[in-house]
């Protein structure tokens, strides 16, 4: 480039207008290598996208499979959330148990025609924006209810909303000492005989930074279930499993009479320091490992962002000064800016840059805390409970699925799957709400099927809590797949869309549909 500007007589050119000379020269053996490694090196895509890795502090781009890993992480996130149904089915039972009225108007919309004094108290206590009104004229749980054409206006009540913060510290503050005196549920689902402990933790990182109130920053929360059975085995379970479970009723045996049991003689005060040790080993470095290598890498680049732009404007100010102080010196100041201004720009500089190095370096010192046992339960299967009354395990209207039918019924709907193009994977160990998550290949969407397998002519299919919500939260990709037992050999698969229509009520936790009528809404697999 020096040279093709040397024969240009000297002229001064852009670095634009020199690479037209060299593509008009570019005959020449040196021009002509130029240009090749220029052109090489534009065109290097890997060479771009470390470019981009390096420098970039918010990732806009991202290569197909990381967008695919994402919108999967996003599609079962969507499926978990707790807007809006989880929100609602707690917000009308624990608003009624502090004395508020609510009424029904039209479709999910609500009127709350009396606010008791304290949950109005309490936001006075707690609040910091919106108060907490005496009545509202209309309230929703979904956004696209809030404003519907032609009906009035409603607030949004969801986490974050005065309403709902007050309702649910007021519920802490008069029931947490139930959470940590533990419960005893009953698992319906399961007929065997061994009982199960459920923990339920809370697990914390913090950095070095401090808040207003003076205290260690907390950068990242999360709720544990960790659940101890018979064998001393421990297992981390999936979000609000005891949804699925119901109190002990009446007739049954007592809290008392079921810790006599042999087969709960296991269940001892050790259980606890063992599930903590457990967290401790196999959870927390889990979620500490995540935490750290997202942030320690962003606060890298962000250092090293900060350093190349304060250090360029320091230095800017300093030679700045020093041009003002020899102006200065020779009798021509500066009417808008003398050197001492400009000096003084630089030093703010400086000092802006050390504060903000010592900040990112108190956010580098991650650390997590101890996870801290908020409470427990007693999980009783119900065939105990009927061995306990004298009842047979099973009987003529219950559920005609056993684990070795469930089993065959999830690996015909996985063949099925595979034979339509899908990616199946069997979920149901992890008790998420559905028993199979089917990959559509190459988009990131995924499928979210429930498996029921049911000896012909049975007279219904029993549908947990979990399960419902999770299809209403998503009734496009969630799909209740019926296998039809015919014979030992024989048997017909029932594809079921937006199987359920409404969440049931906040104590129930299962329900149980007719078989035949779910028979006739479904369609082959497709």
């Amino acid at each position: 480039l020096g040279k093709l500007a040397f024969e240009s007589n000297g002229k001064i050119m852009s670095l634009r207008e020199l690479l037209i000379e060299a593509i008009r020269h570019g005959e020449k053996p040196e021009v002509k290598a130029f240009l090749t490694t220029v052109l090489d090196v534009a065109t290097d895509r890997e060479h771009l996208r470390s470019l981009l890795e390096e420098r970039a502090l918010a990732h806009d781009a991202m290569d197909a499979s990381r967008v695919q890993r994402i919108r999967e992480d996003m599609e079962r996130a969507d499926g978990r959330r707790l807007q809006p149904h989880y929100v609602e089915s707690f917000f009308h039972a624990a608003f009624k148990r502090l004395g508020g009225t609510a009424r029904q108007r039209e479709p999910r919309r609500y009127e709350i025609t009396h606010v008791p004094a304290p949950v109005r108290n309490r936001d006075r206590l707690i609040g910091i924006g919106e108060p907490v009104l005496p009545r509202y004229e209309r309230i929703a749980f979904e956004k696209s209810l809030v404003a519907p054409q032609g009906q009035p206006l409603a607030a949004f009540v969801c986490p974050g909303h005065p309403l709902l913060d007050a309702v649910i510290d007021l519920t802490l503050e008069r029931h947490r000492d139930l959470l940590k005196r533990g419960s005893v549920l009953v698992d319906e689902r399961d007929l065997g005989m061994r009982p199960r402990v459920l923990f339920y933790l809370e697990h914390a990182i913090q950095d070095a930074g401090l808040t207003r109130a003076g205290e260690r920053r907390v950068v990242s929360k999360r709720m544990l279930y960790v659940e101890v059975n018979a064998d001393t085995t421990t297992r981390h379970v999936h979000y609000a499993p005891y949804l699925d479970y119901r109190p002990i009723a009446t007739g049954e045996p007592g809290v008392e009479t079921i810790l006599d049991r042999p087969e709960c003689q296991w269940i001892t005060r050790e259980l606890e320091k063992q599930v903590q040790a457990h967290a401790i080993t196999q959870v927390v470095p889990e979620h500490l490992a995540e935490v750290r290598g997202r942030k320690l890498e962003l606060i890298g680049k962000t250092e090293a962002a900060v350093k190349n732009r304060l250090t360029k404007e320091i230095t800017w100010w300093d030679h700045r000064a020093e041009e003002l102080k020899l102006q200065e010196q020779a009798g021509r100041p500066n009417a808008k800016l003398n050197s001492g201004e400009a000096r003084k720009r630089a030093d703010l500089l400086q000092g802006r840059l050390e504060k903000r190095l010592d900040d990112l370096k108190l956010e580098a010192q991650i650390s997590p805390l101890p996870p801290v046992v908020l409470g427990g339960m007693l999980v009783v299967p119900i065939g105990l409970i009927k061995a306990m009354t004298g009842q047979t395990a099973s009987t003529p209207t219950a559920p005609a699925d056993t684990q070795i039918s469930a089993a065959r019924a999830r690996v015909i709907v996985m063949d099925i799957e595979r034979q339509l193009g899908f990616d199946p994977t069997d979920r149901e160990i992890e008790k998420l709400g559905y028993d199979i998550e089917s990959r559509v290949p190459g988009t990131g969407k995924l499928r979210f099927l429930e498996v029921k397998g049911r000896v012909a002519g049975a007279p219904t299919i029993t549908v947990t809590r979990n399960e419902i919500l999770y299809s209403l939260n998503k009734p496009e990709d969630f799909i209740l797949a019926i296998v039809e037992f015919i014979d030992a050999e024989t048997h017909k698969v029932h594809y079921l869309r937006q199987p359920f229509i409404r969440e049931p009520d906040f104590g129930v936790t299962s329900v149980n549909y007719d078989f035949a009528e779910l028979l006739v809404r479904a369609e082959a697999p497709r």
